[in-house]
């Protein structure tokens, strides 16, 4: 049978909602709605092994910041989305550090639906050189690095191994990883964060999957943070076909006929530098807490 491929937990409990008929609760999943800064925020908890299954995701937690306001360019809607990601941040970030933050944007600077990863490291505040070289006046600061480990295919290394040779150097505390996911709807793409504790698996998102990053095979927390740039052609058929209210639409005689094609907004391009400039200025009020969104600014300028 096709499954509508989705990197979003909100999106997967929705399908299983969708396929569960009078079942209304799954066990071992707890999900809640709330509004913060105009913003639809869900939290997904995954609590156990059988939710897990249910919802083919690891257990933790998940968080879907929706920045529709942000995506119709509405008034302030900048400061009011990369406030929302933040305060959301903050409950998966640990509050302190002693060696440092490390920050890696996975993903293809080359390709821009794959390049959410790399685009946000540009705009995060990186110090910790700085607090070594001049502490006199960057002492005040949390030490932060990163990297941008870029893709098999033009290293030769897979990002795990890049990633934990810089981690045998620095030491971190804790990894925040940035990268591109799949959603099953259009109206998702660009204008949905996703935050979470589980880890990542780059290039799931377009069914490359490479090795898992992860507390277990990493040995430090990684918070997960992911943007849905690309939908599936098939999933996109069949997510339109029952919005026009084609319920004989078959996928899976569909599927052979998509040749593998992964759909993108013809607007990718300012859509991808917008959300991932929301993204990094979001890291650097969590990970500078004594920094505002205009100190942000002038120092990124």
């Amino acid at each position: 049978m096709y499954q509508k491929r989705t990197d979003l937990a909100v999106e997967a409990q929705e399908l299983w909602q969708e396929s569960a008929q009078d079942q209304t609760e799954l066990s071992g999943v707890i999900a809640r709605e709330y509004t913060r800064e105009g913003c639809l925020v869900t939290h997904v908890e995954i609590t156990t092994e059988e939710g897990a299954q249910a919802l083919g995701k690891p257990e933790g937690r998940y968080v879907t910041v929706e920045l529709t306001g942000f995506a119709r360019r509405e008034a302030d809607a900048f400061h009011r989305a990369v406030t929302a990601v933040a305060e959301e941040l903050r409950a998966l970030v640990p509050e302190t550090f002693t060696n440092c933050a490390l920050v890696a944007g996975l993903g293809n600077r080359a390709i821009t639906p794959d390049a959410i990863g790399p685009l946000s490291v540009e705009s995060v505040i990186v110090t910790r050189h700085l607090i070594d070289k001049m502490p006199d006046l960057f002492g005040h600061m949390r030490p932060v690095a990163a990297i941008t480990p870029g893709v098999l295919g033009t290293t030769g290394m897979e990002s795990a191994e890049i990633i934990r040779g810089v981690m045998e150097r620095t030491k971190p505390d804790f990894i925040v990883m940035i990268d591109a996911l799949a959603s099953r709807k259009l109206s998702r793409l660009c204008t949905t964060i996703q935050l979470s504790d589980t880890g990542i698996v780059p290039g799931s998102g377009v069914g490359n999957a490479r090795a898992a990053l992860n507390e277990q095979t990493l040995g430090i927390p990684v918070i997960a943070v992911g943007v849905p740039t690309v939908v599936d052609a098939v999933t996109l058929v069949a997510d339109l076909s029952e919005q026009a209210g084609l319920k004989d639409v078959d996928p899976e005689a569909v599927a052979p006929f998509s040749g593998g094609l992964i759909v993108t907004p013809k607007e990718i391009d300012s859509h991808v530098e917008d959300i991932a400039r929301v993204i990094g200025y979001a890291l650097n009020l969590i990970l500078q807490p004594d920094m505002t969104i205009d100190d942000v600014t002038g120092m990124l300028a």
